[in-house]
């Protein structure tokens, strides 16, 4: 039995996801993993299994995509040359949080019972994430700190424009009464002073 590579590209990760399920429970094939594409958004899932099962697969795949996204491109290869692999499972990447299903290699038969391994975090992507969460910590409080004395400049900025505008407003406009109560700007009606009353009566 001649095994074949199947390969489904969609736009995002959630057709991906759901591709690969999809295909999965369609026929008897193996995730091999996903490949995210730098910069495109494009998301590879790479299944295996016998030629047969993997286009029924990538069919399967390919219509569930297409209900939650866009599908890029499929393609199935029958028998891929062993240098392939390099490409294939250069990043390999499957996901830790499912049961991994394999199978015991027992000389004496085939009938050999599936032996469920629970696939382990490893300790290095635990100190990645923790390492992340440390860095959104402090980036966010930086930008608390930033926002905290930028809310204090404006304040300031409020009070001395406010100053400001107290001392223009203690200085007169009018220049008939000259009283810094008159609403009356230079070059406006004579009548929009408070005292044209009194003028006219001179």
């Amino acid at each position: 039995m001649s095994e074949a590579l199947g390969l489904i590209e969609t736009v995002g990760l959630v057709p991906a996801i759901e591709a690969a399920d999809a295909a999965v429970k369609a026929a008897n094939v193996r995730l091999v993993g996903y490949e995210l594409a730098k910069g495109s958004g494009l998301t590879t899932v790479k299944i295996k299994g016998d030629v047969g099962a993997v286009k029924a697969a990538v069919e399967a795949g390919k219509a569930a995509a297409l209900k939650v996204g866009k599908v890029y491109a499929v393609h199935v290869i029958p028998r891929p040359d062993r240098q392939l692999g390099i490409i294939v499972e250069g990043e390999k990447k499957t996901g830790s949080w499912m049961p991994v299903i394999k199978e015991k290699e027992q000389r004496g038969g085939e009938n050999s019972e599936p032996e469920i391994e629970v696939v382990e975090k490893e300790e290095e992507k635990i100190e990645e994430l923790a390492e992340e969460v440390v860095e959104e910590k402090i980036e966010e409080e930086t930008k608390s700190e930033n926002k905290e004395e930028t809310e204090e400049i404006v304040e300031e900025a409020e009070r001395v424009e406010g100053d400001n505008d107290n001392e223009k407003e203690k200085e007169y406009t009018c220049n008939l009464c000259k009283d810094p109560a008159c609403p009356r700007k230079k070059g406006e009606p004579r009548t929009r002073c408070i005292h044209y009353d009194e003028f006219r009566m001179r």
